[in-house]
């Protein structure tokens, strides 16, 4: 079944809105400075792939980024994915772009599950980092030495991680939710000098202290010279059981606040260590450069999403996600960004909306699952809220059902840009992303994001439109990573995305590029279902299970069977339902109709929980690793990791079937 399937777009910009947008105005810069007139988005983003040095150079000046020269090259090597080296001649300083502006705009907003409100002027923030950046050079902190940080999404973790970056050391952090194998499984590679931590979060209402936590796995970390607490629950926490340890008003205290020197490197220093999801073995630990990381995340926030000056822009993300470097990026926009800490549905459901009036949030992020238990909750924020101020809706994390586009036009504002998103931690960019000069179609990405040559191949790496297929990118770009931490010869880094197609960047996600020259993902191709050897998406049959009320939740995998792959589905039903003969055919009827015959599943069992990851992704992987007997990988990175527990217990069962 077609997902549009009346061929109308959901929503369309009015033409002052497109006129509006930072689209045009980023055309008529090209015009203006070029002599080259485009004629949309489309004409634009071609260009971005023919004519990458032209584009990221314009892209560079329209930003009003400093430090590139007319005479400095901008990619060297383009043609070779792996050793392109973008900016080479330019030196840049991350922490200089974020803070610069007014210093008495208020630019950080703190809200949490508690109600708790604070904010953060240019001039606040600058001098927190001014302090910080002291007391670690005091510490013993320099150019290449790696902190890591283990903190909620408070101000000082912003603080903090551009203290470390102006130094030109690296810096990673860790959400205090994670258990203490999550976090050692991905700081034990990074070997950090310096531990910034906090004593505890909230959540649900419940305070949760955290220092027995760090006392083991500073313990267990032999690099770490000094371990720094902030008070998130107590303002003076009780640190002695912590080796090393100091307050960080202490820490920082004994300095005053000076003008931070400017500190500009290659644009390809190494800055950040972000972490892949670890739900097919150990995190991978990822360094990405500073100036790769900004100038992507700045054309994402500022062209795909038409952030402007002075808006104020939200997402719902731990610091244990990429998606809260996209959300300090926004400063570099001159937007104000709003920090939310806690849980998003206590003590109700519509609290986030509630947010959104307060602080007049123009760009509101969440994730497709969030939107999910709206949905399914009955939850109509347009009938209880004003929302007069929000013009973006953002989702990514997974794809986002048909049904929950309807439900964003239908519940939270009828004229608003629904931007669904796909892209990585892996390239801190999007593959596809917003158009907010183009229409919506349901269910579908907008576009090809700028500078980005995504294309998708099938198995014999031919590229192909309108048919299921692998996501890749085809040309480099400025925030590929530098690499993997301990991976010196870079053969790590190469067999995770260079070995499917040679020279090709594999993404590892199904897709299909569609009539309207938007995106559809299917689900992680290594989860892709394959009976009878021709390959499905798993996205689809959880659409199809959107028109099931009695299915609550769901996961669906492969299970290898008798020489083939049967399609094995597991159900979390409402209530007051059970499974039976009636309601499984309704499914299979369902799924048949909607999908294929292919789709339908062979077994179809009821379970209590839905194993997903710590930022909403369903577990396939490790529910499929469990049913052919072998041990899923990396739990910890699972919001419940005994949910797994219910997939063994059925093993017997389900080979009964």
């Amino acid at each position: 079944m077609p997902i549009n399937e009346n061929e109308m777009p959901i929503w369309a910009p009015s033409s002052q809105r497109k006129a509006e947008s930072n689209v045009v105005q980023f055309l008529a810069h090209i015009n203006t400075s070029l002599g080259i007139e485009l004629a949309d988005y489309d004409a634009l983003q071609t260009w971005s792939l023919t004519s990458p040095e032209l584009f990221w150079r314009a892209l560079w000046t329209y930003l009003d980024f400093m430090g590139l020269e007319e005479s400095h090259r901008v990619v060297a090597n383009h043609k070779e994915m792996i050793s392109a080296d973008w900016f080479p001649d330019t030196v840049f300083d991350h922490c200089e772009h974020i803070l610069r502006g007014p210093s008495s705009d208020v630019i950080l907003v703190y809200r949490c599950e508690d109600r708790q409100r604070r904010t953060m002027t240019r001039g606040e923030l600058a001098a927190f980092v001014s302090c910080a950046r002291q007391a670690l050079i005091e510490a013993g902190v320099g150019a290449g030495d790696r902190v890591a940080g283990i903190l909620p999404n408070i101000p000082e973790a912003v603080g903090y991680m551009l203290a470390v970056n102006s130094l030109g050391a690296i810096w990673t952090m860790c959400a205090p939710d994670f258990g203490p194998n999550a976090i050692l499984d991905r700081l034990e590679t990074v070997a950090p000098k310096i531990l910034i931590t906090c004593d505890g979060y909230i959540y649900k209402g419940r305070e949760f202290e955290i220092l027995d936590k760090i006392t083991d796995v500073a313990s267990a970390l032999p690099s770490i010279e000094k371990t720094v607490v902030y008070g998130n629950l107590n303002a003076d926490p009780d640190i002695s059981k912590v080796a090393g340890a100091v307050t960080s008003d202490r820490f920082i205290g004994a300095y005053e606040a000076s003008p931070i020197p400017s500190n500009r490197r290659a644009f390809n220093d190494p800055a950040f260590v972000l972490f892949s999801s670890g739900t097919t073995g150990k995190p991978k630990s990822i360094l990405h450069g500073q100036g790769g990381l900004l100038l992507q995340l700045s054309k994402e926030n500022k062209l795909q999403y038409d952030l402007r000056p002075n808006e104020v822009y939200f997402y719902f993300t731990s610091t244990g996600w990429n998606m809260w470097y996209w959300l300090i990026a926004a400063l570099c926009c001159q937007a104000t960004v709003v920090l939310y800490d806690g849980n998003p549905l206590f003590p109700r459901p519509d609290i986030l909306f509630d947010i959104v009036d307060e602080e007049k949030i123009n760009h509101f992020g969440i994730s497709p699952n969030y939107l999910e238990i709206l949905r399914r909750q009955d939850v109509r924020p347009m009938e209880s809220h004003e929302l007069g101020s929000l013009r973006t809706v953002l989702s990514t994390g997974s794809p986002l059902s048909p049904e929950c586009f309807d439900f964003v036009y239908q519940n939270i504002r009828n004229d608003v840009h629904l931007v669904s998103l796909s892209g990585g931690t892996e390239v801190m960019a999007t593959f596809a992303s917003g158009d907010p000069t183009s229409p919506v179609w349901r269910g579908e990405l907008q576009k090809r994001s700028l500078g980005m040559a995504t294309e998708v191949f099938d198995d014999d790496g031919n590229s192909i439109l309108q048919q299921q297929g692998e996501l890749v990118c085809t040309a480099s770009f400025p925030s590929q990573p530098v690499g993997f931490l301990n991976d010196d010869d870079g053969s790590r880094y190469r067999a995770a995305y260079f070995e499917r197609y040679p020279g090709i960047w594999h993404h590892g996600d199904f897709a299909e590029i569609t009539a309207h020259n938007g995106v559809i993902i299917y689900g992680r191709s290594d989860a892709t279902l394959k009976p009878g050897g021709i390959r499905i998406g798993t996205a689809e049959i959880y659409n199809a299970l959107e028109n099931i009320p009695e299915v609550e939740d769901s996961i669906v995998v492969g299970q290898n069977w008798q020489n083939d792959v049967r399609v094995v589905l597991f159900v979390k039903l409402t209530a007051s339902t059970r499974l039976n003969d009636a309601l499984k055919k309704r499914i299979r009827d369902e799924i048949r109709s909607y999908a294929s015959p292919r789709h339908a599943p062979q077994v179809i069992l009821n379970v209590d929980r839905i194993p997903r990851t710590k930022t909403g992704k369903l577990a396939e992987i490790a529910v499929r690793d469990i049913i052919h007997g072998r041990t899923a990988k990396s739990v910890s990175a699972l919001e419940d990791p005994d949910a797994l527990s219910d997939y063994t217990a059925l093993v017997e069962r389900l080979n009964a079937e």
